[in-house]
C-alpha cells in the first residue's frame, strides 16, 4: 500500500464515523421535527375548534335576539288586537301573528340545530385540548431523550475530529486535497481496495494493466470508472480485515 495512503485511509475510517453519526443525528434532528410539527398541527387544530364554536355561539345570540325581536312584535300585535272593532282588520292581524309565530318557530329550530351543533364541536374540542396534553406530556420526556443522543453524537464527533486533525496534520497534504475533493462529492469511501480484480466502490470489472499498475503501488491510481482512488490490498492485510469484520458480525449478533 503506497505510505502516502496509509494515513489517508486511516483519516478516512474516522470520516465515515462521523459521516454515520451525522446521518444519526439528521435522524434524530429530523424526529423532533416532527414532534414540533405534530405539537404545531394540534395548535392550530385547537385555534380553529375554538374559532369555530364561538361562531356558532355568536350565532345563537343573533338568533335569539332574532326571537326575542318576533316576541316583542307579536305582543304588539296581539295588544293591538284586544283593541280592534272591525272583524277584517282583526282577521288581518291573526294571519300577521300567525306568520310570526311560524317565523318563531323556524328561528327556534335553527337555534336547536346550532346548539347540537356546537355541542358535537365542544366535544372535539375537548378532544383536541386531551390529545394535545397528552402529546405534551409524552413529547417533552422524548424531546429530552432525542436531545441526549444528539449531545453524545456531538460528543463522539468532537472526539473523532480532533484525531483527525492529528492525522491530517501528518498526511501528504496533495493526497490529502484531492481525498478530501472526492469525498466532498461521493459522500462515501473514495480509497478503496482492488477485489477480485474489481472496484471495491463501483464494482465495475478492472483491467489486468490497471490492476497491475495499482499493485506498483508507485503513486495514485484512480478508477476510470467512478475516480475512487485505488490501493493494493495484501493478503495479511485482507485476511486481517477480514477477521475484524467477522468478529464485529459476532459481536452484532451475540
Amino acid at each position: 500500500m503506497q505510505e502516502a495512503l496509509k494515513s489517508i485511509i486511516e483519516i478516512q475510517d474516522l470520516d465515515m464515523k462521523m459521516v454515520r453519526l451525522m446521518r444519526i443525528k439528521r435522524e434524530r434532528q429530523k424526529e423532533i421535527q416532527q414532534i414540533e410539527n405534530l405539537r404545531a398541527d394540534l395548535h392550530k387544530q385547537l385555534k380553529e375548534k375554538e374559532v369555530e364554536v364561538e361562531d356558532l355561539n355568536k350565532q345563537i345570540r343573533a338568533y335569539e335576539a332574532q326571537i326575542a325581536d318576533i316576541s316583542e312584535k307579536l305582543k304588539g300585535l296581539e295588544d293591538r288586537q284586544t283593541q280592534i272593532k272591525k272583524v277584517e282588520e282583526f282577521n288581518a292581524l291573526t294571519q300577521e301573528m300567525t306568520a310570526a309565530e311560524r317565523e318563531r318557530i323556524g328561528v327556534e329550530q335553527k337555534v336547536s340545530d346550532v346548539v347540537d351543533h356546537k355541542a358535537a364541536e365542544e366535544e372535539l374540542l375537548n378532544k383536541i385540548r386531551e390529545s394535545l396534553k397528552a402529546s405534551e406530556a409524552s413529547s417533552i420526556a422524548l424531546e429530552k431523550e432525542i436531545q441526549s443522543s444528539i449531545n453524545l453524537v456531538n460528543e463522539e464527533g468532537a472526539q473523532l475530529k480532533v484525531e483527525r486533525d492529528a492525522l491530517a496534520a501528518n498526511a501528504d497534504p496533495e493526497t490529502l486535497r484531492i481525498y478530501e475533493r472526492l469525498l466532498r462529492n461521493k459522500k462515501d469511501r473514495v480509497v478503496v481496495p482492488i477485489e477480485n480484480r474489481a472496484c471495491s466502490g463501483c464494482h465495475i470489472a478492472l483491467t489486468a494493466q490497471h490492476e497491475n499498475i495499482v499493485r506498483k503501488k508507485e503513486g495514485l491510481v484512480f478508477c476510470e470508472h467512478c475516480s475512487r482512488i485505488h490501493f493494493w490490498q495484501d493478503t495479511t492485510e485482507a485476511e486481517g480485515a477480514e477477521t475484524t469484520t467477522k468478529r464485529r458480525r459476532r459481536k452484532v449478533a451475540g
